[in-house]
């Protein structure tokens, strides 16, 4: 459900700035990859303390808890205040990478300017939620994401049109509704006499445990941030086809994230979950549980391929009602990307499984080599397909991603003795 939420944000400003214009929806998605970059530098302490703050709990090791917790939240805390400066500093620089026309790259800079500086409450927020969800608690952060998500929805029409702040109007929306999240959840967890409320973050980093956290976190974030720059290279070989058609990629984007954030929030659960079993000894309940896990993750996939495939352009016409060419072409981008959810839902998945064993490196290499080779695979098609052999490239990678993973867990899983060596690790 918070997964739901983090993509129905992203949803509601594209659709209220469809009917601003097709440049605002694209000056939108290019700024959606520095907010890519942003949650993907975010994995580093989220990660870190979902698996350690699991475990810890797994093994009813309180004081390490409150340790994890706090050196988690520092590190956050401090990656924010780097990724925003140089996010805000070097805006120009990095929408001038794509050589778009003056409108859309002037529009890109504007929402820049305001998205930036309001990136802390998006690094704090994941952290409230992963302690939450550390300790099985899905419940409360969902609460509060929804409470936001009605206040971006109400928020947006009156500031992009009642204001006439236009793009400007999203971005303060947006930045506005994830601040009042960050105060919700203080307010909530001082009420509830959640763990987070009750430490001293003032105090003089643990470096110990935050290089703990670090080490354990970065191998996702990597991952993360290396999926983005590639698909930013591909996001320029889809300008060099005009506004269009990235107008087009992001509106797909957000219509195919139903599959991937949802698999993303079970992926969440299902890291808890292998964490605190293992925190606790049990292994058979280890294995069960990523039998299971994997029915639903394919069950979520073979749903979301048969919404985009047979249902796409409908979809995509909510977006961009008056654009005819762009619905053609958006019809033509989902239906690539159908063809394989089921496996890139089985990847997600699995890599949550990694995570909550604490192998984070093995499935971060994995993905890294295989969302680079989109790119050959692009150049070698483009002349032949055009901006479609774009969408087949990541369509490709997207099945090679799922049975590459899935593979590798099982392998992992008959090496570690059903996970049973994995105690020391």
């Amino acid at each position: 459900g918070i997964s739901f939420i983090q993509m129905t944000y992203n949803m509601v400003d594209t659709i209220w700035l469809g009917r601003l214009s097709t440049e605002a929806v694209a000056a939108v998605g290019i700024c959606s990859f520095f907010i890519w970059f942003a949650n993907a530098v975010v994995l580093i302490s989220r990660i870190g303390l979902t698996t350690w703050v699991s475990r810890s709990y797994g093994e009813n090791e309180m004081d390490k808890v409150e340790k994890y917790i706090k050196n988690s939240f520092q590190l956050s805390i401090l990656l924010a205040v780097i990724y925003s400066s140089i996010l805000f500093i070097f805006k120009r620089q990095f929408i001038g990478f794509y050589n778009l026309d003056n409108l859309v790259s002037s529009l890109a800079i504007e929402y820049t300017s305001i998205i930036a500086p309001g990136l802390i409450f998006s690094f704090l927020n994941p952290m409230f939620a992963g302690t939450y969800n550390s300790f099985g608690n899905s419940v409360t952060p969902f609460k509060i994401s929804a409470i936001g998500l009605i206040i971006n929805i109400i928020l947006d029409p009156i500031f992009i049109f009642t204001l006439n702040l236009g793009i400007a109007g999203a971005a303060y929306a947006t930045v506005l509704a994830q601040f009042i999240v960050t105060l919700i959840y203080i307010y909530s967890g001082k009420k509830g006499n959640v763990v987070f409320t009750l430490i001293n973050y003032l105090e003089k980093p643990d470096f110990g445990y935050m290089k703990q956290v670090f080490i354990t976190g970065y191998p996702a974030a990597i991952q993360s941030g290396a999926h983005g720059v590639v698909n930013m290279i591909l996001n320029k070989f889809v300008a060099s086809y005009g506004a269009m058609p990235v107008a087009v990629y992001s509106v797909a984007s957000q219509i195919e994230s139903v599959c991937w954030m949802t698999a993303e929030g079970f992926s969440t659960a299902l890291t808890s979950f292998m964490g605190q079993n293992l925190g606790n000894r049990n292994f058979d309940r280890l294995r069960e549980g990523y039998k299971e896990g994997m029915k639903l993750f394919a069950g979520i996939g073979i749903l979301s391929s048969i919404l985009l495939i047979f249902f796409g352009g409908s979809i995509f016409k909510v977006f961009l009602p008056d654009d005819l060419e762009a619905i053609k072409e958006g019809t033509r981008v989902l239906f690539a990307f159908g063809l394989f959810e089921w496996a890139m839902a089985i990847e997600i998945g699995t890599v949550g499984a990694f995570n909550g064993i604490g192998l984070t490196l093995p499935p971060a290499i994995a993905e890294v080599i295989l969302n680079i080779i989109r790119i050959p695979i692009a150049l070698v098609l483009m002349p032949i397909l055009g901006v479609l052999g774009v969408w087949v490239s990541m369509s490709a990678s997207m099945a090679l991603k799922g049975i590459v993973l899935f593979t590798m867990f099982v392998i992992t899983m008959k090496k570690t003795n059903g996970f049973k060596s994995l105690v020391e690790y």
